[in-house]
């Protein structure tokens, strides 16, 4: 390993779940991220969801051969880049939401069960003002489970 390679190293952050909760509005049974590894700004991450058969979308998806539903590997893609989006900004005090825009180009390739410790392995393609677009894959064991390009915007959270 070069020195320059190992600056990156350094450089790339984490979120374990105290953070992403305090990053998402989103909670059990709804978030589907444990733990977020090798954060580089808004530019990409790694999101890691421990799939158990105690989750209740087991319970009906399917009872006899569960599957994890591929609705909420998506989900979980979309959380893990609104994450670091919302980590990347600067803190000013105003809450803000991250909205899920679009879903192009979803492929599914494999079942996820329960025991697969799933990844999310988010790029970002584009930015513009509030707006990001990620290519995410998301593989388990290395291999590709499924794929697509999600969009999303950060709003401000509608004061009550």
């Amino acid at each position: 390993m070069d020195v320059q390679t190992d600056t990156k190293a350094a450089a790339l952050g984490s979120a374990d779940i105290l953070r992403i909760l305090a990053a998402l509005p989103h909670r059990y049974p709804f978030l589907m991220v444990d733990k977020i590894i090798n954060i580089d700004g808004d530019k990409s991450a790694i999101g890691i969801k421990n799939v158990s058969a105690n989750e209740p979308h087991f319970q009906g998806h399917f009872p006899d051969n569960p599957v994890m539903p591929g609705v909420l590997i998506l989900e979980g893609m979309a959380q893990t880049a609104g994450t670091i989006c919302l980590l990347g900004r600067p803190d000013d005090g105003a809450p803000s939401l991250v909205y899920f825009m679009t879903i192009d180009k979803a492929k599914f390739r494999k079942p996820v069960v329960p025991g697969d410790v799933l990844e999310y392995h988010m790029t970002q393609i584009s930015k513009r003002r509030n707006m990001w677009w990620f290519r995410g894959e998301a593989k388990v064991d290395g291999q590709l489970v499924a794929e697509a390009d999600v969009g999303a915007m950060i709003a401000r959270e509608a004061q009550k």
